[in-house]
């Protein structure tokens, strides 16, 4: 049985590892220029100042799942709070059926009652999960391009 929970940099960075490289694998761009290196003491900082907030899919103590977003206002709407996705991830034997619907609602409800107006939801080009945000009521407002211009 897969259960969603809200949870903690403390309580799931350890156990998030794995997935974040399974994810960078799968839909990172330029992976030979550009390594896989979180920064974690921004991820806490944003944490300790009530503006990261990580969902969580799991399978009894396996994390099979993340949605993580960070919250706060926004320049053109101050009088709303928005909660724009950071990253979105379920491993790969946990995307038939529900579970990515049943994260997503979950976090909806979380941040629902944290006072959240808008949600946004940034996604590599993938027909499914477009066809379950459009089912979910979501709409599509944006593209985003994207090019290597390092050196």
């Amino acid at each position: 049985m897969i259960t969603y929970q809200q949870e903690f940099l403390d309580t799931c960075e350890k156990d998030c590892q794995e997935l974040i490289r399974l994810h960078w694998e799968e839909i990172a761009l330029n992976k030979e220029l550009i390594k896989l290196n979180p920064d974690w003491d921004a991820y806490h900082t944003l944490e300790n100042s009530d503006k990261l907030k990580i969902f969580t899919a799991r399978v009894k103590e396996e994390l099979v799942g993340y949605f993580v977003v960070i919250t706060g206002s926004n320049l053109h709407y101050k009088d709303h709070v928005f909660a724009v996705n950071d990253i979105l991830y379920l491993s790969k034997e946990h995307r038939k059926g529900r579970t990515g619907l049943k994260l997503i609602k979950f976090a909806e409800k979380c941040l629902k009652k944290d006072g959240v107006s808008v949600l946004s939801i940034n996604t590599k080009v993938h027909k499914p999960f477009d066809s379950l945000m459009e089912y979910m009521g979501f709409n599509l407002i944006e593209r985003v391009y994207s090019k290597y211009i390092g050196d």
